[in-house]
């Protein structure tokens, strides 16, 4: 990888790593030092690294060092409990369904979480979701259908209590 491309890799994909993080973790400084982290290793591994397989490697050090991150924070107790970290549901514009649904994924746990967020935010096949969460391709199709069948009852539920 060369430093136009390393360039071109920030540009296209530091968006979307924030947002995959911010969404996962929801607060906003970690997020940003995860990204950053991320990029300083796609940085110090250019060499080794093809370019057409950056977004993969970003996606895979973000989500490794966000993980890190939220096992040192419960072992030092001293922030939020990344268990507990809810997206935020009270942006400009929002409708009530999207609220709904923000609400119903903020129930899921962080890997549920960060499997739907992959799948159906972010567009990544399965293969590449493995690649990024250290799973089998077939642990990632039985773990994202455990989860959307969780939340279309989180849904359901909550559609209920609305009614």
């Amino acid at each position: 990888m060369t430093d136009k491309d390393f360039n071109n890799c920030v540009d296209a994909y530091s968006d979307g790593v924030y947002r995959f993080i911010i969404k996962n973790i929801g607060h906003e400084a970690d997020a940003q030092d995860i990204v950053q982290t991320a990029f300083e290793k796609l940085w110090v591994n250019r060499t080794k690294v093809e370019t057409d397989k950056s977004k993969s490697y970003l996606f895979t050090v973000a989500y490794h060092q966000m993980i890190d991150h939220i096992r040192k924070d419960k072992r030092n107790n001293t922030t939020d409990n990344f268990d507990e970290v809810k997206i935020s549901i009270h942006q400009e514009g929002d409708t009530e369904l999207k609220q709904i649904l923000l609400k119903a994924i903020n129930e899921l746990n962080p890997t549920q979480r960060s499997l739907v967020l992959l799948k159906d935010y972010e567009g990544y096949s399965y293969q590449e979701i493995g690649e990024i969460m250290d799973l089998s391709e077939s642990k990632v199709k039985v773990y994202l259908h455990r989860a959307r069948l969780l939340l279309k009852e989180k849904l359901v539920h909550l559609e209920k209590m609305r009614a």
